[in-house]
């Protein structure tokens, strides 16, 4: 069953649960229900990428599912001008990035993980660099559940 967008005041009534997956991974699950219909949303392990002084562009990575087909529809941040989500693909033996215009499609009950070389979230227009220590908020919205943020810290790939 699909479910549709609600309105504002629908989104605002349902609350956003910040807890904790195993290891180090930060979790942070969005939870809502209609018309008898649970739809879960969870984003694990956000992290961003260091940014040498001076650069306008970064990118942060996550892990996401949804119990429902949904879509990422959008990404937000204070600490950029523009935020969108990027794939990149081989194209002539080059790799190519562009942005996910229509989004990113969630299928049920499958993750979807935004990792370097792949689909990834691209900042542009960065008021500061990136540094690590430091966490970046993520605002994402989605075509089936309310938006969410997450705290992406800064910090290099793990090995």
């Amino acid at each position: 069953m699909k479910i549709a967008a609600l309105p504002l005041f629908a989104l605002l009534s349902l609350a956003a649960v910040a807890g904790c997956k195993g290891g180090n991974e930060a979790s942070t699950t969005s939870t809502m229900e209609k018309d008898g219909v649970k739809a879960v949303v969870e984003i694990s392990d956000p992290w961003c990428r260091p940014t040498p002084n001076g650069a306008q562009a970064g990118a942060c990575y996550l892990t996401i599912e949804s119990n429902v087909a949904n879509r990422v529809t959008g990404v937000a941040t204070p600490l950029a001008s523009n935020a969108m989500i990027h794939d990149m693909t081989m194209d002539g033996g080059m790799m190519k990035m562009s942005e996910m215009a229509d989004g990113l499609p969630l299928a049920p009950d499958q993750e979807v993980v935004l990792a370097p070389g792949g689909k990834h979230l691209m900042l542009m227009g960065l008021t500061a660099p990136l540094t690590e220590g430091t966490a970046v908020p993520l605002t994402l919205t989605f075509s089936a559940t309310p938006a969410m943020t997450v705290e992406a810290p800064v910090r290099q790939p793990k090995p």
